[in-house]
């Protein structure tokens, strides 16, 4: 390849490795063609798949052999989609959408420079080179990280662990259960946990351990059965905790958690959290259509883009959270206690809605009320 092409191939890469929708396509495409990708949060996805287009672009600027460049953030990949348990099978479906996916990117990137198709071929021919030995690198580092595990007592804990949780595996048996250091006469949390990244998820597992129990990855998120309530500092990584069940039922709370945590996510929450206290925003976020429903037939007088409209509904959330306590409120908010008179009286005008009225069935009332507001102002932030 002539100088001109290779400095088209490092220019189209580097367009493509710095522009956000490009990487979201890749992430998209592997996604929806790996439904074992797709269980790992998005910002893990986009995590591994911009460093590699970071390091394509360094490789083609050094000029390096594609057999002979360094490939540490493909191999990284590989063995941090073994250790989170993504089956190879999967690994490979969303390694070839996310292929496919960066190879069009780079036709239309080029053929907007103005690139003649025969120079477009050359290019995507020394690319697509380039690209199967990232692949390859991938494959070894899966490959490698699998053999390592295999070959340790904690594999097969995290096996046992995964059997234990997952729908669809065969449960294990008392003996198995014994093996992997639990006790299956006694009751144990369900422990999952927000953390994809392996090299995170061994500083979590460290706190988690005293309190007995085992922890590995299943579906890409740290989780463990914990035999003793974990306790952590508040800053910790958000960790939903499940009240105490016999092993073999944990099976039946597993997914709650998971919902849970998906929940806690979005609020921005950390720490240890009950997966009682989160009971009630699980549920209703289970149901997106008829929380839009609410919005539209309460707070259709509410501008999204307007910011005054935004602060009456966040006042009238806290409010509602602060028990309906009005310096409680301003408390929290940081506002004087008139200012949140102001606006839930004008929240009142606007829509019709009192936060404040006792003369209903207020507790029906409430909930449906702060569902309404919680989904608009998700809406109006997004």
């Amino acid at each position: 390849m002539d100088e001109r092409t290779s400095a088209i191939v490092v220019g189209v890469v580097r367009a493509l490795a710095t522009d956000p929708e490009v990487v979201a396509r890749v992430v998209d495409a592997a996604r929806e063609n790996s439904p074992e990708v797709a269980r790992l949060p998005v910002a893990e996805n986009r995590r591994h798949i911009a460093t590699l287009l970071l390091e394509a672009v360094a490789h083609l600027e050094r000029g390096d052999e594609h057999e002979s460049g360094d490939f540490s953030a493909a191999f990284a990949l590989g063995a941090d989609r073994a250790a989170q348990g993504v089956p190879i099978v999967d690994l490979l479906r969303g390694v070839h959408a996310g292929r496919a996916e960066v190879t069009r990117a780079g036709v239309e990137f080029a053929r907007s420079m103005g690139v003649d198709d025969a120079t477009i071929l050359e290019f995507i021919v020394d690319l697509d080179h380039y690209v199967g030995a990232i692949q390859r690198h991938i494959v070894s580092g899966y490959h490698t990280a699998e053999l390592e595990l295999s070959r340790t007592a904690r594999d097969f804990s995290t096996q046992v662990l995964r059997r234990l949780l997952l729908s669809g595996e065969r449960l294990p048996v008392p003996e198995e259960l014994g093996r992997a250091g639990l006790h299956p006469d006694r009751p144990y949390h369900c422990v999952v946990s927000a953390v994809t990244d392996p090299r995170d998820a061994r500083s979590l597992e460290q706190r988690l351990a005293p309190f007995g129990g085992v922890f590995g990855f299943t579906e890409g998120q740290l989780t463990g059965v914990a035999l003793n309530y974990p306790v952590l500092p508040e800053a910790a990584p958000l960790v939903v905790v499940s009240p105490a069940r016999p092993l073999l039922a944990l099976r039946d709370t597993y997914p709650l958690c998971a919902e849970a945590l998906a929940v806690a996510s979005r609020r921005g929450l950390c720490g240890v959290r009950p997966l009682v206290g989160l009971a009630a925003e699980t549920a209703l976020a289970a149901h997106p259509a008829l929380a839009a429903t609410l919005v539209g037939e309460l707070l259709a007088a509410l501008d999204p883009g307007n910011e005054f409209h935004q602060e009456m509904a966040g006042t009238a959330v806290a409010f509602l959270d602060h028990g309906c306590v009005i310096n409680a409120t301003a408390k929290a908010l940081h506002i004087h206690a008139n200012t949140v008179r102001y606006r839930l009286d004008r929240l009142r005008d606007l829509t019709g809605i009192d936060v404040n009225d006792r003369s209903h069935p207020y507790v029906v009332t409430a909930v449906q009320t702060w569902w309404a507001l919680r989904t608009w102002l998700q809406r109006a932030g997004s």
